[in-house]
């Protein structure tokens, strides 16, 4: 034990004194805590959705309410916590996740359903977000900046497999299958036996998902024969309407040589099919690539997920998304510039929105291959950011996007994403869209001091 010494002077520290806690539980946090902002801002949401889905006679085991849970899963969120279990641990050990959920603790089970189960409702809440920045004059459309980051997948990379990997892994597990059964007969009989593992327990679903993989890979080859017939066929139809043969080269009987390879060394990952192989600061790893759309002041408009690693083709789609996104919350400013880095540069796309006025600012991307340097987009764009004006608009790019990328990736630490499938990863997606908008919000409700 150790003895204090006398003449020193120390605010105690009696762990066994015996204290009232105040009577209301929110007292337990100071003012202007984003716990209770989340609380305020949950007030004023629309979540007749989710309400809608429960029993309106009151009957059956009652449920935890959809607006704590939705509370607790936008506060969550934002500060970077996304795991049920993590969560679960938050409504214990975390005083604002009691506040919010005013003492009770859904287990991480509870907590996973309603998330899964009001996907759809929860994605929305985007929208609902994004309209009250609107109000609280945060969002300023003229102005619009286009960035992707790579997430790690819940898959690992080991879990890839080409066509034939497909192919040898189905063999292996009906054989696995077939040895499990004979194992299962012999030790069991005519009794029931459940120690067949879930992937194995149906002779019909054994091996679902690795026929599922291969039937993508085949239709990939149909898709590249349909297409090379549909050139033939339109070759074909120009010389008979012209007398004269199309130019290019025609194509030739079957698939060619790189088409085969590349079907051949096509990978598909066993855990997450959607994923792909991305590539992050000269790094390579499963994950998916998420395109994002953001306002002058750092407010996200729109997200797209989608698991190719280039962003080349991505910034007519994304521009549509966050056009669309600010039509539904009634926001009519239009779009007025875009600026994105040199990976989004695809002539056509640029050539578009031009084409519906808008001021495109992109830097031409650095072709090796002769001929690409060519097409008139390059050589008007590179004479377009030759202008100080449009220098000077084009390094707000920086400012607008950049920042939200590393508020997300390295503040709240979310570098990778906990769910599968394209879907599940896009709803994902919003809610940390939602709760990036959210904060932005709180931020800017803080008076200055």
């Amino acid at each position: 034990m150790t003895i204090p010494v006398m003449g020193q002077n120390f605010l105690a520290c009696d762990r066994d004194q015996v204290m009232l806690l105040p009577p209301d539980l929110r007292d337990w946090l100071p003012a202007g805590h984003l716990a209770r902002f989340v609380i305020e801002t949950v007030e004023q949401l629309d979540l007749e959705p989710i309400y809608g889905y429960y029993r309106a006679d009151g009957r059956g085991r009652p449920a935890h309410d959809p607006a704590m849970m939705v509370a607790l899963l936008l506060y969550c969120y934002a500060v970077g916590v996304r795991s049920s279990r993590a969560i679960e641990r938050r409504c214990v050990e975390d005083v604002a996740c009691r506040v919010i959920t005013a003492n009770r603790q859904p287990d991480h089970a509870t907590i996973a359903r309603f998330r899964v189960r009001h996907e759809a409702a929860l994605s929305a809440l985007f929208f609902a977000l994004l309209a009250l920045c609107r109000q609280a004059g945060m969002v300023k459309v003229g102005t619009v900046a286009v960035d992707s980051t790579k997430l790690a997948a819940n898959a690992s990379a080991d879990q890839n497999r080409t066509l034939a990997g497909l192919e040898e892994e189905a063999r292996r597990i009906l054989k696995e299958a077939g040895e499990t059964d004979a194992r299962e007969d012999e030790l069991y009989g005519d009794r029931r036996g459940d120690e067949l593992p879930e992937d194995l327990a149906d002779p019909e679903t054994r091996a679902a998902r690795i026929r599922e993989l291969l039937e993508a890979a085949q239709a990939q080859a149909a898709q590249a024969e349909a297409a090379r017939r549909e050139i033939q066929q339109r070759n074909a139809e120009h010389q008979v309407r012209t007398g004269k043969q199309a130019s290019g080269r025609p194509p030739r009987p079957g698939l060619s040589t790189r088409q085969r390879e590349r079907i051949a060394t096509q990978k598909y990952n066993l855990t997450d099919p959607d994923s792909g192989v991305v590539r992050h600061r000269g790094m390579l790893f499963q994950g998916y690539n998420v395109q994002t759309a953001v306002a002058d002041g750092q407010v996200i408009l729109a997200t797209r997920v989608n698991g190719l690693s280039p962003d080349s083709g991505q910034l007519a789609p994304t521009i549509a998304a966050a056009e669309e996104n600010l039509s539904r919350v009634g926001i009519t400013e239009a779009i007025t510039e875009v600026l994105a880095d040199s990976g989004y540069w695809n002539a056509r796309q640029i050539s578009a929105l031009k084409a519906r006025g808008k001021r495109v600012l992109i830097p031409p991307a650095l072709r090796q291959k002769r001929g690409r340097q060519t097409h008139p987009e390059v050589h008007a764009m590179h004479t377009a950011l030759a202008r100080p004006e449009n220098q000077t608009a084009y390094k707000r790019r920086q400012q607008i996007v950049e920042p939200v990328y590393a508020h997300i990736k390295h503040h709240r630490g979310i570098t990778r994403v906990l769910r599968r499938g394209k879907q599940a990863v896009q709803a994902e997606i919003d809610l940390i869209a939602t709760t990036h908008n959210l904060l932005k919000l709180y931020r800017h409700s803080i008076p200055a001091s």
